[in-house]
């Protein structure tokens, strides 16, 4: 008799306009099991899955659940055939607490007892290892907190397939690995989970089957225990790529950036740095890692002149010249004080490009002020556009082409290949890879050695622990805007991190760290 499988999807078919999101996919997952989905950007992964959480509707093909066909054409179709996904971004309500999150929404016969509610949040908290109040408020949760709550809404809904969007993106070690032993419990209890990541030593540890898709289509589905990262890497990507990050011992480092007691507040006065003070040295790589919202955007922010500083020095000592003094100043006047120095922010069109101008434009913005009188030179500007087309792989039908309507990878693509092109001597990046396939990511970061090894100062604010510290030199570990530590990524370990991540009142101003 032929197995019945927990989710079966069979010739999925779904266009976006002229664009194939997903070609003819056939794809099962059993009872008990965690399945990895992996892909470059682009590939249809979260298309594919939001096909299962009821936000698509397959253009082509049919989903079977437990052996029964079924139509998913809303989220309250995939609560009721036991689905549930839970995004990277959560869809929660500040005021209200762990438990009213948790039912709001549903539609039940008869006053709502929350007292009953928060007793059933309890008891699948335990069921499966969750640590969860019921009664405390959203905004006084960690992420990880509130990851919890989004896993418990759609486990009190009922579901017994859940989606995983970039799970561990912002968490910590330890809170990954408390994740990691909750979901192991689910598939203990024959829950089936579907996780979607770019971490493939994730992939390796916690999932039993891997099914990998490329440009829409679905290549092929491996256990775990029978692959590797390389294998997994090239299915992927179609080819053989090295995995490799050339690191090399800074030679000669000298300082090109000292920082001391920088104190900086947003617009309600609440202060988002607290005394940081740092040396930031030219031949050498500096991450900084902290759990999301610990000051890292601040930080970068104040350093290229966006940002008012309220207390605090920032020295930048070129090579050759005299150190100046740049904090007081904007960031064009950081430029015309003759400061090479390059920003990749973390809000990409935001603040890093003009999202309705192509390449060409965005390169130019760089440069229009070398023309002659009213005119701008458009030559360079347009060979530096086909030049990170051709060497970053950006795809897009041309470099006039709004930068808006590409993907997010390679609207990344696009500015850090910008910023890199303006040869400087400090390059800063806020989360220079978030969005981009292991292949590009794994370009970005030799590009930053190479960076590097030219002299430049390096700061990279990440959220992968692991890429810190494989490529770095030091890391500087930020909790609640302030320095909890300052690190040798050569010896440091995940656990030291993490544990510095969530260290109260760090080690304050200190620039010789």
């Amino acid at each position: 008799m032929e197995s019945v499988h927990a989710v079966e999807l069979k010739g999925i078919t779904k266009r976006f306009g002229s664009n194939t999101a997903n070609d003819n996919i056939d794809l099962y997952v059993d009872r008990g099991v965690i399945m990895a989905l992996l892909g470059e950007n682009g590939s249809g992964k979260t298309t594919l899955m939001n096909m299962l959480a009821g936000i698509y509707l397959p253009d082509e093909g049919r989903i079977f659940v437990g052996g029964k066909e079924v139509t998913i054409s809303s989220p309250k179709d995939a609560f009721d055939n036991h689905i549930g996904m839970i995004h990277q971004h959560f869809r929660l309500v500040d005021v209200f607490t762990a438990a009213e999150n948790v039912v709001l929404g549903l539609d039940e016969p008869g006053r709502l007892d929350i007292k009953a509610a928060s007793a059933k949040v309890k008891e699948i908290s335990e069921r499966y290892g969750f640590e969860i109040d019921p009664d405390k408020k959203i905004y006084d949760m960690s992420v990880s907190e509130k990851q919890t709550v989004e896993i418990i809404k759609v486990l009190y809904r009922g579901a017994d397939i859940l989606i995983l969007d970039e799970p561990t993106a912002v968490l910590t070690p330890q809170e990954i690995e408390r994740l990691f032993k909750v979901m192991k419990a689910m598939r203990a209890d024959g829950k089936v989970i579907i996780i979607i990541t770019h971490k493939l030593n994730e992939v390796m540890e916690v999932s039993d089957v891997v099914a990998v898709l490329r440009k829409g289509k679905h290549i092929k589905t491996v256990r775990t225990a029978e692959t590797d990262p390389k294998e997994l890497t090239e299915l992927m990507v179609g080819r053989k790529v090295e995995l490799n990050i050339d690191r090399k011992t800074p030679v000669d480092p000298k300082p090109r950036l000292t920082i001391a007691g920088l104190t900086v507040k947003d617009g309600e006065g609440v202060k988002k740095l607290d005394d940081v003070g740092f040396i930031a040295y030219g031949g050498e790589i500096l991450g900084v890692a902290g759990i999301a919202g610990s000051g890292q955007k601040e930080l970068l922010e104040a350093i290229a002149g966006l940002r008012r500083i309220e207390e605090g020095s920032i020295i930048y000592s070129p090579e050759g010249k005299a150190p100046q003094q740049i904090v007081g100043k904007s960031a064009m006047e950081i430029k015309d004080a003759g400061v090479a120095m390059a920003f990749v922010p973390e809000d990409r069109l935001g603040m890093g490009l003009v999202g309705g101008m192509g390449m060409t434009g965005n390169m130019l913005l760089r440069t229009w002020n070398k023309g002659k009188g009213i005119f701008v030179d458009r030559r360079a500007p347009e060979k530096l556009a086909s030049d990170v087309m051709e060497s970053l792989e950006v795809v897009t039908p041309g470099i006039y082409y709004p930068v808006r309507k590409l993907s997010g990878g390679n609207v990344q693509k696009v500015l850090v290949g910008r910023e890199i092109a303006s040869a400087p001597s400090v390059l800063m990046t806020a989360y220079a890879v978030r969005g981009l396939d292991i292949n590009t990511s794994y370009t970005i970061y030799n590009l930053m050695c190479q960076q590097k090894d030219k002299g430049v100062a390096v700061i990279f604010v990440g959220e992968d622990l692991d890429v810190l510290l494989e490529l770095c030199d030091r890391i500087l570990v930020l909790c609640g805007g302030k320095v909890s530590g300052i690190v040798d990524a050569r010896t440091a370990t995940k656990e030291q991190v993490g544990i510095l991540m969530t260290s109260v009142g760090g080690k304050g101003g200190k620039a010789d760290a």
